[in-house]
């Protein structure tokens, strides 16, 4: 039998095997848990907008990312129903950034995730909710001892 731990790991293994679009995008998988889940990226010149900061789909699609590993660490499929962001800080080349995901509310098919956008100064950049629905499916199949 599986601790609840050794099922968050396991399903974010799976998950991280298939992500290429968190991957190709430079995004490291550094801490899951049982609904939770951190996650960083270092901004490089091809992150930058106009504006010579972060594009803010970037920071969106990290604080996306680590919102999924959360939601998706009972190893039950779990989607995106609605998710939003308030900027609060730009991001510069060379920042490091880390996006921590903390589960608030889980009900039925329903969850509500917080995402915290950080510097490598812990200073807060975005914050994030993501509101998760469970569908059919699992990562992998449990064996029952």
């Amino acid at each position: 039998m599986m601790t609840p731990q050794e099922r968050a790991q396991k399903s974010a293994s799976t998950m991280w095997e298939n992500d290429s679009a968190s991957q190709r995008v430079g995004m490291k998988l550094v801490e899951i848990g049982v609904g939770s889940a951190t996650l960083t990226m270092t901004i490089g010149e091809e992150h930058l907008n106009g504006h010579k900061i972060c594009h803010g789909g970037y920071v969106f699609m990290l604080a996306d990312s680590a919102f999924a590993f959360a939601c998706n660490s009972y190893n039950q499929l779990a989607v995106a129903h609605q998710n939003s962001i308030t900027y609060a800080a730009p991001g510069k080349l060379d920042d490091v950034l880390t996006a921590k995901a903390v589960e608030v509310s889980k009900s039925g098919r329903s969850g509500i995730y917080d995402v915290t956008i950080t510097n490598q100064n812990d200073e807060a950049l975005a914050h994030f909710r993501g509101h998760s629905r469970t569908i059919k499916g699992t990562h992998f199949t449990e064996i029952e001892a």
